[in-house]
């Protein structure tokens, strides 16, 4: 079996992960059904492909629409996705596109799910997803964060019965790009022991924060040392090993070996520290909204059941505080000030939080998309599958 097979398999319309190990399969179907066989295997031959931000975000949006995502929805998680791929945070990009489509297809993600206020108190709402596209759902939150934090200062959307959002930049970025301090947090399916065990209780747990101003600081962080999907990632470009601190074993035991990383679990991020942050995120998304927590949720790699996520966003309407212009001038100071340091042995530069990523989406506007053997197999394949033609 070709390594790249092993990662995640088309068979009828799921997509198996590695999770587990291999499982039988049989392409005879796709090649009598669907005569897709031969395309897979020529587009396969061709390596890495590299293609634009808009045909890869219109690829996207017709597979999604292939499987009856309404187009407004479609279109905003196409654009979510490739958005990611911009940024060089390929882990939360088109590569999660193959689990979407699964879940969906499953019947794990109603399509048609707006949600609805459960509460709004002030500053203060709740939010029920009702198991809806989670990228839709961020949006209907953010937009109610924006209208809260125009009339209060600042305010507080938690929602719950969610879904996968993508990259949490994403939404802290829709906040920002109205005047806000937008921060965003979410919980994520249990893939990380707390600290000092080896039993599954936290997922990554994303914390991120975005500034109003142009490219001024973005962070956009795990409470692990690195998502899950890095991991993936290195698996999807054939890497027998992951650096060190990334992972351990089912045991608790430090791995570099991806595949006993992927069967293990994500290291805590500095120790009891990351554990500590993984709780907060959790308490300020889950319990604070009375959704799913810990081993309560589901996952987009876990099959048969809801992923249950709670998101957390949090907008702060810079101008009660002071002139955004003037907001702007003193973040650019700030990181004038941090940027100044010497650089260490063995560093160019000092960057500050958002920097790298931004100056990969200027080099991939410019040059294109990169996406890897592994994720660009799957998208072929679900394409075929789903008579949606290729780019390229």
């Amino acid at each position: 079996m070709d390594a790249r097979d092993s990662v995640i398999q088309l068979i009828g319309y799921r997509v198996l992960s590695s999770f587990g190990g291999a499982r039988p399969h049989d392409h005879a179907p796709l090649r009598s059904r669907f005569g897709w066989a031969a395309r897979v295997e020529y587009y396969n031959r061709l390596g890495p492909m590299t293609l634009s931000s808009e045909v890869l975000t219109d690829f996207a949006f017709r597979l999604l629409t292939a499987i009856q995502v309404p187009q407004a929805k479609a279109e905003l998680v196409a654009k979510s996705l490739v958005a990611a791929n911009l940024r060089g945070v390929d882990s939360h990009g088109l590569q999660l596109l193959p689990f979407y489509i699964e879940i969906i297809l499953m019947g794990n993600i109603d399509i048609h799910a707006d949600g609805r206020i459960v509460s709004e108190n002030g500053a203060a709402l709740v939010y029920d997803a009702q198991n809806g596209i989670g990228q839709w759902i961020s949006k209907i939150c953010c937009d109610h964060a924006i209208r809260l934090g125009r009339a209060h200062g600042l305010s507080l959307v938690v929602s719950r019965e969610s879904n996968h959002f993508g990259a949490a930049a994403y939404w802290a970025q829709r906040m920002s790009a109205a005047g806000m301090i937008g921060m965003v947090m979410c919980n994520a399916s249990p893939l990380v022991a707390p600290w000092q065990g080896k039993d599954q209780r936290f997922g990554t747990n994303p914390i991120c924060m975005s500034v109003p101003g142009s490219d001024l600081w973005l962070l956009d962080m795990a409470t692990t040392t690195v998502a899950l999907g890095k991991i993936l990632n290195a698996q999807f470009h054939g890497r027998a090993t992951i650096p060190e601190g990334w992972a351990m074993d089912s045991e608790g035991a430090p791995t570099t070996d991806t595949q006993s990383a992927l069967s293990g679990l994500l290291m805590p991020l500095g120790g009891y520290k990351g554990s500590g942050l993984a709780m907060l995120a959790e308490i300020l998304c889950a319990v604070l909204s009375g959704g799913a927590m810990s081993t309560e949720l589901g996952g987009i790699r876990i099959q048969g059941q809801p992923m249950r996520t709670s998101q957390m966003f949090l907008a702060i309407d810079v101008a009660r505080l002071l002139p955004l212009d003037e907001f702007e001038q003193r973040m650019k100071s700030l990181v004038g000030i941090v940027k100044s340091s010497r650089a260490a042995q063995g560093f160019d530069e000092v960057l500050v939080a958002g920097e790298p990523e931004w100056r990969v989406e200027a080099q991939r506007r410019r040059d294109g998309i990169p996406v890897s053997d592994g994720a660009w197999q799957n998208l072929v394949q679900a394409a075929g599958k789903l008579g949606v033609a290729v780019p390229g």
